[in-house]
This record gives structure tokens, C-alpha cells and sequence, in this order.
């Protein structure tokens, strides 16, 4: 790995630090509290057509403040490949609460467009929110960008990921219309086997304060593992 980084060019590498120099003071310390966290995801993409395929996905976040594993997601997405390095996509997720975490069980549907514009990936995605404490649908808007600076000719990469999440509605069971938070990423894009590839990177989110809450920033590790079975292949992008 060291090898690959050594042979980046010297802007990349200052682009990408600075990017995080950035984060890191995105607003003053003493306005919010911050927590560290890890990250996990895994990926299956399963093809039912030359361009339709199914991708489960399992999601598992820890955190120093909420005494260990605070969410799980499990769900699905449906993807349909409109036209070269087009994607739709249709999904539901399960989301579940734990330990020191006080949000509810959510059920999500999603709906989302990933495109590729060179070294550029894009996702549009919305999401509809359904819980338990008020019946009223809580709508969540989603653009990501993503640069992946290619190493080599293994499949390497460094890449930056940016995503914000827009609240067009508020809801009585505790949604904020908004500008909520947004989430950064700088790692590395790994190929372990033919099927098989990694992103393992730095996350940072930042939720802006609302209401009676504080900002937080959470500093994480992320870990994504992508498994393709045979089915076309896509950029990876963090869900």
C-alpha cells in the first residue's frame, strides 16, 4: 500500500490532506460533542438479468458514546442498468436501534439513480421514513458525490466521497425539515479477488444543531466489502 501512495502525485496527496484539515475544523470544537465510531457494511450484488441484479446489504455501526453497537440496517436494492454507467435502483431497508441509541426501529423505502462521469460517481437517492411513534412519513433527500483517483492497473484508488441529507418535511415523532448533516469520506478502494473488493476509509459526519441539540461530529473507520456474483458492475458508492 505504501508503494501505490508513494507513486501518487504530490497535489493528490495534498488535495486529499487538506481535505481533511477541512473536516476537521468544519465548525468550532467547543459547539459540539464528538464520538468515534467503526463503521461496517457488506454487499452482495446477486444478478437476476443481463441488467438487473438484487444487492443485499448488512450495515453495523459501533460508537464510544453509545456503549458499543448502537444501529443495524438490513435490507435490499433492486437495480436496473438504463444504460452504460447508468443505474435505478428500488429498496427497503430495516433499521434497528441499540444500546445507548433512543432513535426507533425505522422501516425505509429508497429510490435512487447512480451515474458515472469518468473518474466521477453520482447517486440521487430519496428516502421515505416510517416510524413507530407517528404515522406521518418522513422524507429524506440524499445527493452524493465521489472522485476516485486511480493507482496502477490493479483496480487501486484513492477516492473522496461528500453526501448531504436534505429534510424537505418535518414530522410530529421528531423529523426537522433541513439541512441535517453531511458525511465525508478519504480511502482507499482495494480489489482482494476477482469478485471481491474493499473501500477502507476515514468517515466524518457532521450533524448541524437543531433545536435544543448540540452539533456532533463523528470520527469513524469505515470498512465496505463488495461481493459481485457475476452481475454487471457499478461503481461502489457508501449506502
Amino acid at each position: 500500500m505504501a508503494s501505490f501512495c508513494r507513486r501518487a502525485p504530490r497535489r493528490v496527496v495534498r488535495l486529499l490532506a487538506a481535505t481533511v484539515s477541512l473536516i476537521l475544523v468544519t465548525s468550532p470544537a467547543f459547539a459540539q460533542e464528538e464520538d468515534g465510531q467503526f463503521w461496517f457494511q457488506a454487499n452482495t450484488n446477486v444478478p437476476l438479468a443481463d441488467n438487473v441484479r438484487v444487492t443485499l446489504e448488512q450495515i453495523a455501526r459501533t460508537s464510544d458514546r453509545q456503549d458499543g453497537v448502537y444501529q443495524t440496517e438490513f435490507g435490499g436494492l433492486l437495480g436496473y442498468r438504463a444504460a452504460k454507467g447508468v443505474e435505478l435502483g428500488f429498496g427497503y431497508r430495516k433499521v434497528g436501534a441499540h444500546n445507548g441509541n433512543t432513535g426507533a426501529n425505522e422501516d425505509r423505502l429508497r429510490q435512487q439513480i447512480v451515474a458515472t462521469f469518468g473518474p466521477f460517481t453520482t447517486r440521487f437517492r430519496v428516502d421515505e421514513r416510517f416510524n413507530p411513534r407517528g404515522s406521518e412519513v418522513g422524507f429524506r433527500v440524499r445527493p452524493l458525490v465521489r472522485y476516485n483517483y486511480r493507482i496502477g492497473k490493479r483496480g487501486h484508488a484513492l477516492f473522496f466521497s461528500h453526501e448531504s441529507f436534505l429534510l424537505p418535511n418535518s414530522t410530529r415523532w421528531g423529523q426537522r425539515s433541513g439541512y441535517e448533516r453531511m458525511r465525508n469520506i478519504v480511502g482507499v478502494a482495494l480489489p482482494l479477488r476477482s469478485r471481491v473488493a474493499a473501500d477502507v476509509g476515514y468517515l466524518n459526519q457532521y450533524r448541524f444543531a437543531r433545536g435544543s441539540s448540540r452539533a456532533q461530529m463523528d470520527h469513524a473507520l469505515s470498512l465496505q466489502l463488495t461481493i459481485n456474483l457475476n452481475a454487471f458492475k457499478m461503481p461502489r458508492v457508501h449506502y
